[in-house]
């Protein structure tokens, strides 16, 4: 069993490695320090088991998590935490495996052994019931096979095309899997409604500029592109950039 050791923590990293490589048919095969770096090396190495902390910086475990459960092999996930029993109770009500600081080499070997895929659906009842939850900080696309990861501060928008939605970025583009309702809900005020087939981000906005018809076009900050308003979104939209001011 290939397993995947991520925490921000080098001591902690370095407990849960002498404890893995001392069980039988477990093999420590990589270390990560945040959520971002646990996935660039779960497309790689694959592992069948990610021992995953929760709270970290750049990219803390849950996110993580979701973004692990879309991989074409996802791994199994153990949480690790220090976070006392009654939060483990969301955990536990989900039969998501946990660890609780200090871990210890039974406690380990058991999760181990029952270590099982997240649903989809088990992560979403996660995400309503812990109370850490939160939107996400990146978004995480495969791309000709390797993995893509982009900062949800560098998305300038969001546009809805058939069954993809493509998020343009200060560096170009990602395909998504994720509605524009679904990504409206998660990310609240941050991105707001323009047309039914797009989200602009809120402080991508640099200008609104009127056509006939009760129509418009919003000017972005970081691209050249225009994208149209709609005569529905056309006098909410206006309201919110007066607020702005």
């Amino acid at each position: 069993m290939k397993v995947l050791i991520v925490d921000d923590e080098s001591l902690a990293r370095a407990r849960l490695r002498s404890i893995v490589a001392d069980l039988a048919d477990c093999e420590p095969v990589g270390e990560a320090a945040n959520g971002r770096e646990a996935l660039q090396l779960s497309a790689r190495l694959e592992p069948d088991v990610v021992l995953l902390d929760i709270r970290m910086p750049e990219m803390d475990g849950l996110e993580a998590a979701r973004h692990l459960a879309r991989l074409e092999q996802p791994p199994a996930v153990v949480f690790t935490t220090a976070y006392g029993d009654h939060a483990l109770a969301a955990f536990e009500a989900q039969a998501v495996d946990y660890l609780l600081k200090p871990i210890r080499r039974e406690r380990l070997q058991q999760a181990l052994a029952r270590a099982r895929r997240l649903t989809r659906a088990q992560l979403q009842a996660l995400e309503a019931q812990a109370p850490m939850a939160r939107a996400r900080t990146h978004l995480c696309a495969r791309y000709r096979g390797e993995l893509q990861l982009v900062a949800m501060d560098d998305v300038i928008y969001f546009q809805a095309d058939h069954k993809y939605v493509t998020a343009r970025h200060r560096d170009g583009e990602l395909l998504i899997e994720d509605s524009l309702k679904a990504l409206e809900e998660e990310f609240g005020e941050r991105f707001l409604r323009v047309h039914r087939n797009a989200l602009v981000a809120r402080d991508c906005i640099a200008g609104l500029d009127s056509e006939g018809g009760g129509r418009g076009q919003v000017r972005l900050r970081g691209c050249e592109e225009k994208l149209e308003v709609s005569r529905r979104h056309l006098p909410g939209l206006r309201r919110k950039l007066r607020n702005l001011r």
